[in-house]
């Protein structure tokens, strides 16, 4: 079917009259939109979808959201025959999220199932928390993370907090695809409809504090700024930092006006520093300590510090994440907590460093793919036999304990909060601190390069490369042989030492493919599965003896990882 016969079928009386409306102007002004709005359905993939808003089976829209919805609901009817159904909703600040969130209750409630929906935005991971701390059976949350503003998204969470995972995924995905757009149920029962209010931040916020808080040390003395970046953690992160007793904290007031334009950023990604550049000149002013921004959805943080030479430098993910779990597993020790039987969860594009630091205090660093669902599954599986203590992935993510089951900034925020200060009252800085970790445990280095491909001959040609790395097999990267190829979506591992392949069949397979050289050095390729890129990690290690070797290693491993990418082009 050509892409004007599937944009045809959206004239008919299945659609309303403002989508056709909308539909015909793109055929009759042979719209360069066109091509993108149609030439395919969008995902719905294993952690749901997301997508630019619009008309078209491409497209976020109330018809592809209405379609994921009636598939949901009708796998919900089956799992759980006779039961009293329960989904909760949450939404962030983006265009059209509230409407979405309202949209997919009443399709929900039109199913008969019962809906506990927020009243306003709020951050993704007090979505998770509510999932298990209100005994649903699902969750629904509407955010595009920190995608540009033309962009929405759908994530689908299971009854323990955790985005769907196989089988669960899979059986949603197939009755989302069995689903026609005549069979979506748009007509709801507000009846059915529970409201959410404000009160659900206080228990939400004591579970953060309960979970990320070891010791109240210099809590009034040390200075944060903090910015919510438009998003939604203004309702929760002022109120948990004073609630947790931070005194001397400074908010960027023109970001904390939530706002689906961004008005302030190019991207509000605090994984970019250039989203952190107001806070940063705030900083400046208040001689703050530490600057701490959030996404749209209030999963991920970016922190930034001050380095050796007193500036404000933003962490990048595998920083931050190892200052945080090492901290952590040092008040475990401390109290007694570790008796071996405990783990922690990193992702494969993630350091190796979590590794070390597992081993450093007698427990285990489980392994799964890129995304927190994964990590959600290490839980679910482990419990009764394992402690969960922590888990973080690269991408600015991390969680604290099990009572959310995503990335979680709220927990992570107090806990970085809480190291801040308890260097500060020991004349140190967190830059200090991480630098000591290095000097136990090894220094490891990390670039991240995004290589942007949009629309459908961007898809083709991220697939011709993945293709083309899978063929042309480089020998060595940065003068360092290659020893180990994982291939993850082959679910093999060759050791070029001896040339033998080995399956690796505990990690589901992925389009993903990691290069390992001689001297530690660790190159991660993979396509984004929410945005029109593809991704390279590198990582880097070396040996560090002090600070003023830090700075040098520093250098060094910057030109390596520079090498890197002339070698990948």
């Amino acid at each position: 079917m050509t892409t004007i016969e599937k944009a045809q079928l959206w004239l008919s009386d299945i659609f309303d009259v403002d989508t056709q409306n909308e539909v015909r102007q793109l055929i009759e002004n042979n719209s360069p939109d066109l091509e993108d709005s149609f030439y395919r359905e969008l995902e719905f993939g294993t952690g749901g979808m997301r997508g630019i808003m619009g008309v078209g089976t491409n497209r976020l829209n109330k018809y592809t959201l209405g379609q994921a919805t009636q598939g949901l609901a009708n796998y919900l009817l089956q799992k759980f025959p006779g039961e009293t159904i329960k989904v909760a909703i949450a939404y962030d600040v983006r265009k059209n999220s509230k409407e979405f969130g309202k949209l997919c209750a009443d399709v929900l409630t039109a199913n008969g199932i019962r809906v506990l929906l927020f009243r306003n935005h709020r951050p993704t991971p007090e979505l998770s928390f509510t999932v298990r701390d209100k005994k649903c059976n699902a969750g629904i949350v509407l955010t595009a993370s920190h995608n540009p503003p033309e962009y929405n998204g759908y994530k689908v969470y299971w009854n323990d907090g955790a985005q769907v995972v196989p089988p669960d995924d899979e059986n949603i995905i197939r009755e989302v695809y069995a689903t026609g757009f005549d069979k979506i149920k748009f007509i709801g029962n507000d009846d059915l409809i529970e409201w959410i209010d404000e009160s659900q931040d206080d228990v939400y916020i004591n579970a953060c504090m309960e979970n990320s808080l070891y010791q109240n040390i210099g809590r009034d003395n040390v200075n944060i700024v903090f910015t919510s970046i438009h998003g939604t953690t203004y309702t929760t992160i002022p109120k948990a930092l004073a609630k947790a007793g931070f005194k001397k904290v400074d908010f960027v007031t023109e970001q904390m006006i939530p706002s689906g334009n961004f008005p302030t950023v190019d991207s509000p990604n605090p994984e970019e520093p250039a989203a952190l550049e107001m806070a940063m000149a705030l900083a400046n002013i208040t001689n703050a300590d530490i600057v701490i921004g959030t996404d749209p959805d209030g999963d991920r943080l970016g922190i930034a510090v001050r380095n050796l030479d007193g500036e404000i430098q933003l962490l990048n993910g595998n920083q931050t994440n190892t200052i945080l779990t090492y901290y952590i597993l040092e008040q475990w020790r401390k109290l007694g907590k570790i008796t071996g039987k405990e783990f922690i969860g990193s992702t494969i594009v993630t350091s190796d460093i979590f590794y070390d630091i597992a081993e450093k205090f007698g427990i285990e660093c489980k392994v799964g793919l890129t995304g927190f669902k994964w990590i959600g599954k290490m839980i679910r599986e482990a419990e009764g036999q394992q402690k969960f203590v922590c888990g973080g992935e690269e991408s600015f993510g991390f969680m604290t304990g099990d009572f959310v089951r995503d990335k979680d900034s709220c927990g992570s925020i107090l806990l970085a909060a809480e190291i801040a200060a308890w260097c500060k009252a020991n004349g140190k800085t967190m830059y200090q601190y991480m630098i000591e970790i290095y000097q136990d445990l090894g220094m490891y280095y990390e670039g991240l390069i995004n290589v942007v491909r949009k629309g459908k001959s961007g898809a083709e040609e991220i697939e011709k490369m993945m293709k083309d790395f899978r063929e042309n097999l480089p020998k060595e990267i940065a003068g360092s042989a290659i020893k180990l190829i994982k291939d993850f979506k082959e679910q093999t591992c060759l050791d070029l030492s001896t040339n033998k392949k080995s399956v690796m069949d505990e990690i589901p397979k992925s389009n993903v493919l990691i290069y390992y050289t001689e001297d530690g050095t660790k190159v991660c390729i993979r396509p984004s599965g929410t945005e029109p890129k593809i991704k390279f990690y590198i990582s880097v290690k070396d040996t560090v003896s002090s600070e003023r070797d830090f700075v040098h290693k520093l250098f060094v491993l910057n030109q390596k990882i520079e090498k890197i990418k002339e070698d990948f082009n």
